[in-house]
């Protein structure tokens, strides 16, 4: 198998496509665990309810996967998507907001099994500044963001306050210099064109899914 193009214009890719690459991940490693070395994009799709031509379609922005005939290499792929992903190397949060939401994102399990790694809870509620984590990591007063993110080389920073205080706390990840923004809080915030910020509402899901219920038919 080839490399992948390491130079690439991340204008032209959607983020349809580096979503697949996650669920493209995950089913490799399925794979793996069944002990498969080879894999077409036929086999690949059929095993996991894809499609073929968007497999190859999607790989193919990044190189030339695979041999004609016989497939992918599994443990290759697998490689070559991590990378593509920038999960070869470790990825460091802080949370702010140590309610409910935000304590049980930093005990996680799903971060560390990708190389992500939750650095700092922070928190503006004085009643809340010390407690124990369960992780194990103590809440620190929230004040203290910009010299965390300095000091503890954090990569990307998380969201779970109240909607009213998002975009504040947005604002203040911004300035501490970080370029990624993970928003957990029921409101969009909003952040510079060099910084991309996420949210996730799970609510909205809901309501999609209450959608196809009420006009779903039977």
């Amino acid at each position: 198998m080839a490399a992948y193009k390491r130079h690439i214009d991340t204008d032209s890719i959607s983020e349809l496509t580096i979503s697949r690459l996650s669920i493209y991940l995950r089913c490799v490693d399925q794979l793996l665990e069944a002990g498969l070395e080879t894999v077409s994009s036929q086999e690949l799709a059929k095993r996991f309810n894809l499609n073929s031509a968007q497999i190859r379609k999607d790989l193919a922005y990044f190189g030339e996967f695979g041999v004609r005939g016989v497939g992918y290499n599994v443990r290759e792929l697998r490689q070559y998507i991590i990378e593509i992903l920038g999960l070869d190397r470790e990825r460091r949060l802080v949370i702010v907001g140590a309610g409910n939401l935000g304590l049980a994102l930093c005990h996680y399990s799903g971060f560390s099994k990708g190389n992500f790694l939750v650095v700092g809870v922070l928190d503006s509620d004085p009643t809340r500044i010390g407690d124990a984590t369960p992780a194990g990591l103590l809440v620190e007063d929230a004040e203290r963001l910009p010299e965390i993110v300095t000091q503890r080389r954090v990569d990307i920073g998380v969201i779970t306050t109240t909607p009213a205080a998002a975009q504040a706390v947005c604002d203040r990840m911004v300035q501490a210099g970080l370029r990624t923004v993970l928003n957990f809080a029921p409101t969009r915030v909003r952040a510079p064109e060099h910084v991309l910020a996420k949210t996730v509402d799970l609510k909205v899901h809901l309501e999609e899914l209450s959608f196809f219920l009420a006009h779903a038919g039977g």
